[in-house]
């Protein structure tokens, strides 16, 4: 893995953390392939049970390194190509599709600032604990582009389709605060604690019921999309598979026991 996206497995948790501080952690080519395949690597890895997406220095992320945008640009119109652009198609789908497919949790630990393509991957995580010095900006009208990694899905999901056209019509930075109350951030830490607070949550789900989780996150993407009929017969479809699973037993066993269950992610 690059040094642009640090990876690293610990008793069934994968911590992705990118690493270009002193960029603001901008994604340069480099950095999208290093993430795309660090999180592609803890989906297909079957000790992985959850995983945490963070940052260093302090930003989470600000999306699209200009700079080399700015180079490659340049390059396309000198050569009469528009390749420049397969950005999308390239890295940011394959990591949102990763980041939100993946039969496990995810758990973004947002450090601070996160805007652009960083927005998107923050919003493409299962649960995000935000420090209260962070802040979130969709940036990509401000830039004469329209929105990416997944923004256009996942945001109005969360906050609903006027607020969500009212952040990316009009891209501003909310504070932490504000996005809490609009519903974007699970748990609001001060920035002291996000490191320790965002490896207990994941943690936690690590320890947990992996097959449970992984159905809860299938489900809840399944509905988003279809009537209420078809998200019964997904239900019982689900349920059927987690009330088969070795962790179910071990539940049960424990609760009539009046025990802490000790899960295996089978």
């Amino acid at each position: 893995m690059a040094d642009t996206v640090l990876y690293e497995v610990t008793d069934g948790l994968a911590t992705i953390t990118i690493n270009r501080p002193d960029a603001m952690n901008a994604m340069n080519t480099e950095a999208k392939v290093a993430l795309r395949d660090a999180a592609r690597q803890a989906a297909a890895d079957p000790a992985v049970r959850a995983v945490l997406l963070t940052a260093t220095g302090r930003a989470f992320c600000v999306g699209q390194d200009l700079k080399e945008h700015v180079a490659l640009l340049a390059a396309d119109r000198e050569a009469g190509t528009g390749s420049t652009m397969s950005t999308v198609r390239e890295h940011y789908n394959p990591i949102l599709k990763a980041l939100t497919e993946m039969p496990k949790p995810v758990v973004a630990g947002v450090n601070g600032v996160a805007a652009g393509a960083g927005f998107g991957f923050a919003l493409a995580a299962d649960y995000r604990v935000v420090a209260d010095t962070a802040a979130f900006n969709t940036s990509f009208a401000g830039v004469a582009l329209t929105a990416d990694s997944g923004v256009s899905w996942t945001l109005p999901r969360l906050i609903g389709q006027s607020r969500a056209a009212d952040l990316l019509l009009f891209p501003r930075s909310i504070s932490a605060q504000e996005a809490y109350e609009l519903g974007i951030v699970n748990k609001l830490v001060p920035a002291a604690d996000l490191a320790a607070e965002a490896a207990a949550v994941a943690r936690a789900l690590a320890d947990g019921p992996t097959l449970a989780y992984a159905a809860l996150k299938e489900s809840l993407a399944y509905g988003a999309g279809h009537s209420l009929s078809e998200a019964l017969e997904k239900e019982d479809e689900l349920q059927t598979r987690a009330g088969a699973s070795e962790d179910h037993s071990i539940a049960v066993a424990a609760f009539l026991a009046k025990e802490r269950p000790k899960y295996v992610g089978r």
